[in-house]
């Protein structure tokens, strides 16, 4: 089989023939090694679904009998959402410097798939408030290496105006498993109550996980087991090196983590959409339609950033819609305007992806550097995550008026934050653009950075 290292040398090699082939034979190679190398990516969708269901599980069993079996109080439910990106964060640095030095994410991130599913499957026998901390703990620790790690890997597969979509493209899974998956777990935790003994809840863990490890096989089969593009010159340890000392990956990873708080409303979802007053299983089956809307806005915006080789353009539409989305949230109780609300806060995932696909771009010259970056950036970011576990205390809804300001007030900073990166990349360019009016050797000049 064809691995997709061997379709990465045959694009250098297509630019090295570029003056002896037509234009219009490399345009029609380029096309077919684009089929081929998204044909291949296509499993990271599933994989990504899986990883996102398994971590949001207790968001769905909430509503069923989840807090009372194991006798949570006060904060401890958050606690339990927010203690899977401890592990998550301790975790992604060490992971993607040896995805970068292994060159087999073969081994790797199949690997770290059967671990996280034979968790979650675990952590349906948990029994008390420490059992299923330790549970989400080691989840997190487990799953780590995966979302940083396909970042890298496409970051390697693809140009600069190609990542934006690639990017939606393995990140939609985890979209629609949070509408589906909560359809998903309505018919688990509405059939399954009491089988064999077990709440309801329980099977959700059991089940959904099973299937992580199941999936396995095909992940092993479908995933290439040689991904670098192979023009990375630097060490693994040069490349820690060199990503700590940049200040961009600090700004991003700041800013990301304020993106995240903005972003809790997702975690939470299940309990948002159950304010509008139905039943358990009307309320995860609404839960839904939100997050189809919310795939198509970030393929059709995604396409577009790539298109226009622009990116905070899209982020800042993106994130106005959802931020008309927290106000409404914000005024009324109204039924039909806040369920309305709920799919303009969903769209956000659009310029959460578009975001990925401008720190990429970034930081595109040095495969070691890129590693460490991505996952940095996102490894610091999860801490938004577990700040916003803490943004929705049961007390104050059903309104949670002061949890849609908090999101309202860090949807506002991040987004300050990231125009403040364009402002310095457009200087950046201006510069590089007159640089090149006056070089004589343009070979030695730098691309410019994508805004």
């Amino acid at each position: 089989m064809t691995t997709l290292s061997d379709a990465k040398a045959t694009e250098h090699m297509n630019d090295d023939l570029s003056s002896d082939v037509p234009s219009h034979s490399r345009d029609d190679l380029e096309r077919r090694l684009l089929r081929k190398l998204d044909f291949r990516m296509s499993i990271i969708i599933v994989l990504y679904a899986l990883n996102f269901v398994d971590r949001a599980n207790a968001s769905s069993a909430r509503l069923a009998t989840f807090e009372q079996d194991l006798h949570l109080q006060g904060n401890q439910y958050a606690t339990i959402l927010s203690i899977v990106y401890v592990g998550y964060i301790l975790m992604q640095v060490p992971a993607n410097m040896v995805l970068h030095w292994l060159e087999k994410p073969s081994i790797l991130i199949p690997g770290s798939m059967v671990i996280w599913g034979l968790v979650s499957t675990l952590t349906g026998i948990t029994k008390n408030y420490t059992g299923i901390l330790l549970a989400r703990f080691f989840l997190g620790f487990v799953e780590a290496p995966f979302y940083p790690g396909v970042l890298y890997l496409i970051s390697g597969w693809y140009k600069r105006d190609e990542l934006a979509v690639r990017t939606t493209l393995v990140t939609c899974g985890s979209v629609l498993a949070a509408g589906f998956g909560a359809v998903f777990a309505s018919g688990i935790l509405t059939g399954m109550q009491g089988k064999l003994g077990q709440a309801a809840w329980r099977w959700l863990f059991y089940i959904e996980g099973s299937a992580t490890i199941l999936e396995r096989a095909l992940a092993i089969s479908r995933l290439e087991e040689d991904g670098t593009d192979g023009l990375g010159k630097r060490t693994t340890m040069q490349g820690l090196r060199d990503a700590v000392c940049d200040w961009k990956v600090w700004w991003f990873s700041v800013a990301l983590i304020i993106q995240f708080v903005a972003l809790s409303f997702v975690i939470y979802f299940p309990t948002i959409v159950a304010t509008l007053g139905y039943d358990t299983t009307n309320t995860l089956l609404l839960c839904a339609p939100p997050w189809v809307f919310s795939t198509i806005v970030a393929f059709v915006i995604s396409r577009y950033s790539d298109k226009a080789q622009k990116r905070y353009v899209f982020l800042f539409a993106s994130s106005a819609l959802a931020g008309v989305g927290f106000i409404i949230s914000i005024c009324t109780m109204n039924t039909a305007a806040r369920y309305t609300s709920v799919f303009l806060m969903a769209q956000i995932s659009a310029a959460y992806m578009v975001i990925w696909g401008w720190i990429n771009n970034i930081f595109a010259r040095e495969p070691a550097k890129r590693a460490v970056a991505i996952a940095l950036i996102n490894g610091l970011s999860q801490t938004g995550n577990i700040i916003g576990a803490y943004v929705w205390p049961i007390n104050w809804g059903p309104t949670y008026r002061y949890s849609y300001a908090i999101c309202l007030a860090a949807l506002g900073a991040s987004t300050t934050m990231f125009g403040v990166m364009y402002l310095h990349l457009k200087r950046v360019n201006e510069r590089i653009e007159r640089n090149e009016q006056n070089a004589k050797d343009i070979n030695n000049l730098s691309k410019p950075s994508w805004f």
